[in-house]
C-alpha cells in the first residue's frame, strides 16, 4: 500500500511516496520545485518521488483552509469538495493550487482513486474560545462563521510531536513554543501536545511579517484605504498577500536569504521588523503559557537562518532564553539544540515534516472506514 502526499505551497510544490506495508508511514523519496501548472510538474515529480507506474492507494493533499465545513481530514467526495472551493477565496496564494492539484490527480489516476483532504487548520479545530474568538457581535460571527482558525497546523504539530516524543509522562504537561518560519509564518503555543494560541487567525495573513504578507495590521488602516486610496477589495487583497512583508518592507525581495546578503537600509530594517515581531510573540505566547519549557524554530528561514534565530532570541535573557552561538551555527551537532548551558528553556531546530503527519492521518482515516 502506497501513499502519494502533495503539499502545495504558497511557493513551493513538494511530493512524497510512503509505504505503508506494516502501518508506518516508510518514506519512499520525496520531491520539491517551485509551485507551477501539475500538468507540468506532475510526471516528473512523482517519478523522482518513487511513485512507479502502479497508482497509489490513496492521494492526500495538505489544504491550508478547508473553511468552516472541513476542519479534520477527510475523504474528498462532491460535498467536502464544494466545501473546498467555497472557502478558497479564505487562502488566495494556496487555493487555486491546491484545487489544480486535486483536479491533475483525478484526470490522470481515474475518480476513483481516494484523495484525501488533510486541512492545516485541524491541529487548531479545539483551540480555546478566548484564542478562538474576536471580539465581534457573537451572533455576525456566528452567521459569517468569524473566527480564528490558525494555519501551519501540520508544521506545529510535526514540531511539537518530535519534540515531545521520549518524554514520557512529563509530555502531558511541557509547555512548548514553535515557530514556523518560511515563506508564511507562523508562531504557536501548545501545552501537553495541544494547542493554545497561535498567530495566524480567519486567513493565513494575520500574525508574523512573511515573505510578502502584511501580518498584523490595523482594521482602522484598511478602511482608511479604501476611502482615500479608492481601494477596492481585490486591490487590497493583492496588496496585503502579494506587494506586502519582506518584499514590500524592502522593496527587494522576499527571500530572506537575498535580504541578508543585501546592505541596503531598507533590507535591514526589513529584518528588524520581522524579527521584532517575532520576539514580541515568543513574549506573548510565555504569558499565554505561564512560561515554557521550550522554543523550537522550523521552517525554511526557521530551519536554516542561524542570523534570523540569533536576532529573534537575542536580549530574552531576562525570561530564561539564552543562545549557544556555536551551537546556533552548527544546530545538527547538538541534536538540534542551540540553547546554552545555562539556558533556563531549550531551544532547538527542529526540521518540519509534514508529510509523515499527512500520511499518518491519512492511514488512520482509511482504517476508520
Amino acid at each position: 500500500m502506497k501513499i502519494l502526499t502533495i503539499n502545495a505551497g504558497s511557493s513551493s510544490i513538494r511530493l512524497e511516496v510512503f509505504d505503508i506495508g506494516d502501518g508506518t508511514p516508510r518514506s519512499l523519496g520525496r520531491a520539491t520545485a517551485t509551485a507551477g501548472d501539475p500538468t507540468a510538474l506532475f510526471a516528473k515529480l512523482a517519478a523522482q518521488a518513487g511513485l512507479g507506474v502502479e497508482p497509489p492507494s490513496a492521494v492526500a493533499h495538505r489544504w491550508v483552509h478547508g473553511g468552516p465545513r472541513v476542519r479534520v481530514a477527510a475523504l474528498i467526495d462532491a460535498n467536502v469538495e464544494a466545501a473546498l472551493v467555497q472557502a478558497a477565496p479564505l487562502a488566495p496564494l494556496h487555493a487555486p493550487a491546491s484545487l489544480a492539484w486535486l483536479a491533475h490527480c483525478r484526470a490522470v489516476m481515474g475518480p476513483d482513486i481516494r484523495q484525501i483532504v488533510v486541512p492545516d487548520t485541524a491541529y487548531f479545530a479545539s483551540l480555546p474560545d478566548v484564542a478562538a474568538s474576536y471580539a465581534l457581535p457573537r451572533e455576525f460571527s456566528a452567521r459569517y462563521h468569524l473566527h480564528r482558525y490558525g494555519f501551519h497546523g501540520l508544521a506545529h504539530q510535526s514540531m511539537v510531536t518530535q519534540w515531545l516524543a521520549g518524554r514520557g509522562a512529563d509530555a502531558a504537561a511541557a509547555k512548548v513554543i514553535s515557530l514556523q518560519l518560511g515563506a508564511g509564518c507562523s508562531v504557536t503555543a501548545s501545552h501537553g501536545g495541544a494547542p493554545v494560541d497561535t498567530s495566524m487567525g480567519f486567513t493565513p495573513l494575520e500574525g508574523l511579517v512573511m515573505a510578502t504578507r502584511a501580518g498584523n495590521i490595523d482594521a482602522g488602516l484598511l478602511l482608511y484605504l479604501q476611502r482615500e486610496a479608492g481601494m477596492d477589495a481585490a486591490q487590497m487583497e493583492i496588496l496585503l498577500n502579494q506587494n506586502s512583508g519582506l518584499l514590500g518592507l524592502s522593496g527587494i525581495s522576499g527571500d530572506m536569504r537575498m535580504l541578508l546578503a543585501s546592505d541596503s537600509p531598507e533590507a535591514r530594517s526589513a529584518i528588524a521588523l520581522y524579527c521584532y515581531r517575532a520576539k514580541k510573540y515568543i513574549g506573548a505566547y510565555l504569558a499565554a503559557l505561564g512560561g515554557a519549557d521550550a522554543v523550537l524554530f522550523g521552517g525554511g528561514v526557521g530551519e536554516n537562518s542561524p542570523a534570523i534565530r540569533a536576532q529573534i532570541i537575542a536580549g530574552m535573557e531576562w525570561c530564561g532564553l539564552k543562545l549557544d552561538a556555536a551551537a546556533n551555527l552548527l544546530p545538527q551537532k547538538q541534536g538540534g539544540r542551540i540553547n546554552a548551558s545555562d539556558s533556563q528553556i531549550e531551544i532547538s531546530v527542529i526540521h518540519v515534516d509534514e508529510a509523515h503527519i499527512m500520511a499518518r492521518t491519512a492511514i488512520d482515516l482509511l482504517h476508520g472506514l
